[in-house]
């Protein structure tokens, strides 16, 4: 069972909610459950094996922590991230990595194509068993592909340190708008498609950086519906 592997080493001494804590809290810290999630608590139950009432407890931790929020009609949730600092982060991402694949364009190998294209039909595979965390991943590969051939290190580190700051928010709006993840795929076709016929560095640089606002906009539309 997938809880099972994540106990901790002394889980023979601790209670069920602790360890219900522990593995829900793992789970957010690698962003399996990534903010806006819903914990469910007969789900969560049935996949640790154990009663609701446990993974009931952990959770009253965790909100403890800031780490869950509880909604009414909503229910349990990992706690969404800063607001503002998520738009700030995606508008600078925006500019530095649609900059930095249009830089990348001409000098891009036939490999790094050739990957970028397999990363997106990976993630369109994963669209049919949707798992937010491994669609983030595959997502920041794909975009590092792109960028590869970056001749200006300084605009590398610029991007470098956006996704590095996600990260540290812990957020994949794939998690909770789920219907943005394929409009996503399509985008990163269109993309492709502008690099395998050579076009102009400037269009590169728009696709990349209307592709990235498009799903900061998401994210502020799914907000906005909550607030």
């Amino acid at each position: 069972m997938a809880g099972e592997a994540v106990k901790p080493a002394n889980s023979a001494t601790m209670s069920k909610s602790q360890i219900a804590y522990h593995w829900i809290k793992a789970r957010i810290g690698d962003g399996t459950f990534s903010p806006g999630y819903r914990l469910v608590l007969g789900q969560l139950a049935q996949e640790l094996g154990v009663s609701p009432v446990p993974i009931r407890e952990a959770i009253r931790l965790l909100e403890a922590e800031g780490l869950v929020t509880f909604e009414r009609n909503v229910g349990a949730q990992v706690a969404m991230v800063d607001e503002s600092e998520y738009q700030h982060t995606m508008q600078t991402l925006a500019l530095v990595e649609g900059y930095a694949a249009a830089l990348a364009a001409p000098t891009l190998p036939a490999e790094a194509l050739a990957r970028a294209k397999k990363l997106n039909d990976e993630l369109a595979a994963c669209l049919e068993d949707f798992q937010p965390s491994r669609f983030t991943a595959l997502n920041r590969e794909f975009h590092s592909a792109l960028f590869t051939t970056c001749p200006n290190p300084h605009v590398l580190d610029l991007v470098n340190r956006g996704w590095n700051r996600l990260s540290g928010l812990r957020t994949s709006t794939f998690s909770f708008v789920p219907g943005r993840a394929h409009e996503s795929v399509a985008e990163h076709t269109r993309i492709l498609d502008l690099l395998d016929r050579g076009a102009p560095a400037a269009e590169i640089e728009m696709a990349v950086r209307e592709h990235r606002l498009a799903t900061l906009d998401a994210f502020m539309a799914y907000q906005a519906g909550r607030h």
